[in-house]
């Protein structure tokens, strides 16, 4: 109707062009991480971490925050879980706009390959979050940001292709059944 053409010739006049997604790299070097089995969600003492251990240590990586319990340090005094393993190298890639489920499968897919020869890998993460203030969130629910506008969640896949999938929402929204 009307004002789809007026909304139209808005866009076209003040010429918005799809945003690129915005891509950046980098190696972490000697990092901590948490030793996890695929078929152990709970962790075992002294064997393996639990998927809370795993998420949170996640979120520290993530944010850059240091894995190192220094007793000055006033941001953190996180340490990695037990048991745990230094990655000579880990690389963190981090994709921002607005991207589509079908480009998040094929990075998925991608991500997939990197389990190919040669195996450095043992288990890889992809993350995805909404914006903490995304106006919809799972189901049939308005997206209530009240205090973090949590909105994220994460699958872990492991080098024989099992999987975890984590989910985060706030208090007040709906989860995925």
């Amino acid at each position: 109707g009307a004002e789809g053409s007026t909304l139209m010739s808005y866009f076209s006049k003040n010429q918005i062009k799809a945003l690129k997604p915005k891509i950046t790299f980098s190696t972490l070097r000697d990092l901590q991480c948490p030793v996890l089995q695929s078929n152990d969600l709970q962790g075992k003492p002294e064997e393996s971490c639990s998927t809370e251990e795993l998420f949170e240590w996640l979120g520290a990586v993530l944010n850059q925050v240091s894995l190192d319990n220094k007793s000055s340090s006033f941001l953190s005094t996180y340490c990695c879980p037990e048991p745990n393993t230094v990655v000579e190298k880990a690389f963190l890639c981090t994709i921002t706009g607005f991207i589509i489920p079908e480009k998040i499968i094929q990075l998925l897919e991608q991500l997939c390959c990197y389990f190919g020869e040669p195996k450095l890998a043992y288990w890889l993460t992809l993350t995805v979050h909404g914006f903490a203030d995304s106006p919809v969130s799972w189901r049939e629910s308005e997206h209530g940001f009240h205090k973090g506008g949590e909105n994220l969640y994460n699958f872990v896949i492991f080098r024989n292709l099992d999987y975890w999938l984590q989910m985060a929402v706030g208090a007040h929204d709906d989860c995925p059944p």
